[in-house]
């Protein structure tokens, strides 16, 4: 590997770490857990615990690892511009939810099931919500 491409690798684990923290930042807003948060987003709670702890660590994570990020921090864009009041945006995932993909049970239950597929259908219901206020 040529020592070009390192700088370009540094930035790109100094952003993960970013992006890492920014969500994990949101879910706890959001009410959760560690295990919930490194359930849905697929991270050990140590890795999620050195990012927190040193804010000039640097990751590496995979695609499905910052997939999941992306979707975490797509829901809380959602939730922001459907609600103004900030104990909606972030107490909303917290709340059960009698829509039929929820049955009762709260969007951080789902998605902290762990599959990909809940936290991506969750997003595309809370997502959903917004109807035309994009």
């Amino acid at each position: 590997m040529s020592t070009a491409h390192v700088p370009q690798m540094q930035d790109a684990k100094a952003t993960n770490a970013i992006g890492l923290r920014t969500a994990t930042n949101i879910m706890e807003k959001w009410g959760a857990n560690q295990e919930q948060i490194a359930s849905t987003l697929r991270i050990s709670a140590s890795t999620i615990a050195r990012a927190k702890a040193n804010k000039q660590a640097a990751f590496k994570l995979d695609a499905d690892q910052l997939d999941r990020i992306s979707y975490v921090l797509n829901i809380h864009a959602a939730l922001r511009t459907l609600f103004e009041n900030q104990e909606n945006v972030y107490g909303f995932v917290a709340m059960p939810n009698q829509n039929t993909f929820f049955n009762g049970r709260t969007p951080l239950e789902i998605m902290a099931q762990g599959s990909f597929a809940n936290l991506y259908e969750t997003y595309r219901h809370i997502d959903g919500l917004r109807g035309a206020l994009w």
